[in-house]
């Protein structure tokens, strides 16, 4: 598998590249060594000095949801049972006609999810962690602390019909490429779950795509802190628990809603559909940039939503 150019950067940031802004706008951060941690969708994230996390965004796309992190982050990481990143450092690049912001937080020592290979039996700690991280991220109180306009479920997430031929898109990309060799169970959760109209009750504050790369552990396999946050807004609480069903499966789900507390059976069809569309995402980038590690959670994720 070769990299896709659906991936590929619009503003690339290599290592020297990030020193060199870094450093112009950060003096006492001048020289400390550089290494890129991670490439998602939007995001370059290199390591400095082995203390700070910086990120710059690798698509225009990317830049609003930025801006939502500097205004949400400092008003609810208090208030969370999770480390979140928090930007301290903010500054543009050098870019003469267009200067992108790129922002600086302490560095959350973790893994991504898929990177610790975590078998299925061990994840019972993380779950619970992660539901009682949720639990709070979707209280009332929560929410009324952001004093900032958010936008009510822009990417209509929590509404399966709304993007159900893309979803079926990807699905389909998977299995003519081998990458995936499709499930009719998988098929007949996206029938039952296009029939749903709109939520209609009151939205909460969600992280808006929380998905296995965005939930960090630490060694022993604990949840140790949950990351970009560029899709922060108002949505129906499926947005977020669709990790329940791609992350997570029998006693280790179990434990994730006895932490955050039971649904009823719309809003679980609402978090299983989205799971298997952030799972199809997740394993056709992570085929198209010859990911192994992601791709083969990606797998398990379209495995255990139907579980």
């Amino acid at each position: 598998m070769s990299s896709d150019p659906a991936w590929t950067a619009e503003r690339p940031c290599p290592a020297d590249r990030a020193a060199q802004l870094i450093g112009a706008s950060f003096p006492a951060l001048r020289g400390l060594p550089v290494a890129l941690l991670a490439e998602g969708w939007d995001n370059t994230v290199h390591v400095v000095g082995g203390t700070w996390v910086f990120r710059f965004p690798r698509r225009k796309i990317a830049l609003p949801g930025l801006e939502r992190e500097l205004a949400v982050l400092p008003r609810v990481a208090a208030r969370l049972p999770l480390p979140v990143p928090l930007p301290e450092l903010v500054a543009a690049d050098d870019d003469p006609t267009d200067p992108w912001p790129f922002t600086g937080a302490r560095l959350l020592p973790g893994l991504e999810l898929p990177a610790t290979r975590l078998p299925e039996e061990s994840r019972i700690p993380a779950a619970a962690a992660t539901g009682s991280f949720l639990r709070t991220l979707h209280a009332a109180d929560t929410q009324a602390a952001v004093d900032v306009d958010l936008a009510l479920d822009p990417m209509q997430r929590g509404w399966p019909r709304a993007r159900i031929g893309s979803t079926r898109e990807l699905l389909s990309r998977l299995v003519t490429d081998r990458t995936w060799p499709e499930d009719p169970g998988v098929d007949r959760l996206l029938t039952e779950a296009e029939a749903l109209e709109a939520p209609s009750r009151a939205p909460v504050l969600v992280h808006g795509d929380l998905h296995v790369r965005h939930l960090l552990l630490d060694e022993a396999g604990d949840a140790a802190g949950v990351i970009d946050w560029g899709d922060v807004c108002l949505a129906d609480p499926a947005v977020d628990l669709s990790l329940a069903y791609t992350a997570f499966t029998g006693e280790s789900r179990a434990a994730f809603f006895h932490s955050y507390g039971e649904i009823d059976a719309d809003r679980e069809l609402r978090a299983r559909a989205l799971g298997v569309r952030i799972s199809a995402l997740l394993a056709g980038y992570a085929a198209g940039v010859n990911n192994p590690t992601i791709l083969d959670e990606a797998l398990a994720g379209l495995r255990r939503v139907v579980e």
